[in-house]
């Protein structure tokens, strides 16, 4: 923040998470929103939802979570050292259950992901018209 800045009290959610760099873009903020990826104080978020100092983030990334709280709100963007600065993160500490699960998630999804994009093979074709029966 300049000096002779007055500090800001409130801001777009989307523009924030750009700021903060929690989210490269500001478009890619807004499509996290858009796919309720970001949760404020419990509550799933449109991008143009007005956050203000003390409001508590949740940002969905695939299997992970981010809980952050927002200290500070800046209409500039900022390095990345400054910019750690306007949030504190809060740690999510899941029990062993939970990693376990998260684990077995994963390494079924690996195993069956298509091997290849696109067409099937000829191969491929005639195992599914057997298993349709034709």
């Amino acid at each position: 923040m300049r000096q002779n800045e007055p500090p800001r009290e409130q801001m777009r959610l989307d523009k924030w998470l750009k700021v903060a760099r929690i989210f490269k873009t500001r478009s890619r903020a807004a499509e996290a929103c858009e796919q309720r990826h970001v949760k404020v104080n419990g509550q799933t978020a449109k991008p143009a939802k007005v956050i203000r100092i003390g409001d508590e983030i949740t940002v969905r990334f695939g299997n992970r979570f981010r809980t952050l709280e927002i200290k500070k709100v800046t209409l500039k963007s900022l390095p990345a050292a400054l910019a750690a600065e306007l949030y504190s993160e809060q740690k999510v500490d899941l029990s062993d259950e939970s990693m376990e699960l998260m684990q077995v998630m994963k390494r079924l999804d690996r195993k069956f992901r298509p091997k290849y994009k696109g067409r099937p093979t000829k191969k491929e074709r005639r195992q599914i018209e057997k298993l349709k029966g034709f």
